[in-house]
């Protein structure tokens, strides 16, 4: 089973988020969804970028290093040398 770290977008709170999840589709549309907690109270979220592992610790190693940087520009780095 393949192991996406995901980062998404909101114009609405001019904010990123990065996560990962094993079924992007499905994690998007939950995000997507009025709920509780850091993405729920917007429904515009879209996906910027992706990074694939088969290994469950390797993905959340890399989230937990990206979410370290606290870094809005390096983050804006990483999407754009991806495309």
């Amino acid at each position: 089973m393949p192991f996406i770290v995901y980062i998404i977008y909101s114009s609405v709170k001019n904010k990123f988020y990065i996560g990962y999840t094993s079924d992007l589709e499905e994690r998007i549309i939950r995000h997507n969804q009025k709920s509780k907690g850091f993405t729920g109270n917007t429904d515009d979220w879209k996906l910027m970028y992706t990074e694939n592992y088969s290994i469950k610790s390797e993905a959340i190693a890399r989230e937990k290093q990206i979410k370290s940087w606290k870094s809005r520009i390096k983050i804006q780095e990483l999407i754009s040398n991806s495309k």
